[in-house]
């Protein structure tokens, strides 16, 4: 069974639902009496281009907490529901789980494994669970009762772990036999019943499948009998070329864009990050508006992003860059005077001041070991591919001093950002993870 997961999310809190949710096997009861208290639904995954792993049983916390410090997985997918599940037992699964990871920064996305379609060896794989009739009974009647069925076990399942309307729930279609007509036929009829059913229930529709048979399955009824059948949302390709990206040759570039897709790009394997090993696949996401990053709103009027960061001296100074330097010393507290551009005494007793107080030798120059600390100064938070906040733009200047990235500073971590931090830890020798670790930043503060 293909392993799910990831991505997303710009997480919003909903409405708190009224639910009981599930005990965890060795979660103290003290602890799910109090998660069942502060239970709220949260919508999942939100808006995010990056990257997602899945692995079908839930990591235990301390593995998710070394993952997101050291891994580029942003995105992580959960088997929350289904009956043809490997992993129905989830002994690190809970709502606190749930909750914990979203707070954390985390995108989930909760995946369904049920019925399967009737042509599809390897299911049933319990006795409870049932193939997606085959039987053109009234139209593939029994297909599409089952959708609804399916859908509304999917919820409750979703609700009771905490995850609220407005997240998407991943149904999980197997590969089959798309040549077969009646196994096609009843698959695709069940999946537009299910696909209505969630989205009355308030959630956002998903569906996985491998290029060649659901998701061309899929496709194929929007170009050939548009309006004939109820189309996920959103799209989960499993297509194993090992190009990160959403794009596969089974289908037109046209569907499910922008922001409906996301690949699983490559096949169960083993990812050691900080010591923590877990056998994954391994997703590209591009959903929703993308990861868009907030205005900046540091020193208004001052433009504090170049590609270049020259060094400062009394004798050369460009003004625009003083003008960067005076801002960002008021920032830190270290200037009291105008932005002015000017590098004058004052600006000049400033930067010195600044540099003892970095531990670097006082200096009327301003020089790039200076720039990379002053630029990346602030806290430093694990980001990476599809982070966008502030922090970013921080790493952004900082590495365009360091003379390992020449792009502007637009506050998403995108693949020039993470091309650029490896250059930059591969140059320092440290790991080269393409995420700003606490170990990233710290060089970046002494002006490495």
């Amino acid at each position: 069974m293909r392993r799910l997961v990831l991505a997303l999310l710009t997480l919003v809190l909903v409405t708190p639902v009224v639910a009981s949710a599930p005990a965890t096997a060795g979660e103290p009861a003290s602890t799910q009496r109090l998660a069942s208290k502060r239970q709220v639904a949260l919508a999942t995954p939100g808006d995010f281009t990056g990257y997602g792993f899945d692995q079908c049983l839930a990591p235990t916390q301390s593995a998710m907490d070394t993952w997101w410090t050291k891994s580029p997985y942003s995105a992580v997918g959960i088997y929350i529901s289904g009956d043809s599940r490997a992993c129905r037992s989830q002994p690190n699964l809970s709502p606190t789980w749930v909750a914990t990871q979203v707070a954390r920064g985390w995108r989930l996305l909760p995946i369904a494994l049920g019925p399967q379609a009737s042509c599809q060896p390897r299911f049933p794989r319990y006795k409870d669970d049932f193939t997606i009739s085959a039987k053109p009974v009234g139209g593939y009647a029994t297909a599409a009762a089952q959708g609804v069925v399916e859908a509304d076990k999917n919820a409750t399942d979703a609700t009771a772990y905490g995850i609220g309307p407005g997240s998407t729930i991943w149904y999980d279609l197997e590969g089959f036999d798309l040549t077969n007509i009646a196994c096609r036929e009843s698959a695709l009829v069940f999946t537009s019943a299910w696909v209505t059913r969630i989205k009355e229930l308030g959630y956002v529709a998903g569906f996985y499948s491998s290029a060649s048979s659901g998701i061309k399955m899929l496709d194929d009824a929007r170009t050939q009998r548009p309006g004939q059948f109820a189309l996920p949302d959103r799209i989960w390709i499993a297509r194993w070329d090992g190009a990160a990206n959403t794009s596969t040759t089974y289908i037109p570039e046209d569907g499910w864009r922008p922001g409906g897709r996301m690949k699983q790009y490559r096949g169960g394997h083993n990812e050691t990050w900080g010591g923590v090993t877990i056998n994954i696949d391994s997703n590209y996401i591009d959903l929703g508006a993308g990861s868009v990053a907030r205005p900046e709103g540091r020193c208004p009027g001052t433009k504090l992003g170049f590609w270049k960061y020259p060094t400062l001296s009394p004798a050369s100074a460009q003004a625009t860059r003083v003008k960067v330097l005076q801002c960002l010393l008021t920032e830190q507290g270290a200037y009291a005077g105008p932005i002015s551009g000017s590098y004058d005494a004052a600006t000049i007793a400033s930067a010195r001041a600044w540099q003892a107080a970095r531990r670097f030798t006082p200096t009327d120059t301003f020089e790039k070991r200076h720039w990379i600390a002053l630029l990346s100064a602030g806290a430093r938070t694990t980001i990476k591919r599809g982070s966008a906040d502030e922090s970013v733009n921080r790493l952004q200047r900082a590495l365009n001093a360091a003379g390992a990235g020449k792009f502007r500073a637009t506050g998403v971590f995108d693949a020039k950002t993470e091309a650029a931090l490896k250059a930059y830890q591969s140059r320092l020798r440290i790991a080269v993870s393409g995420v700003a670790t606490a170990q990233t930043w710290n060089k970046l503060q002494q002006g490495r």
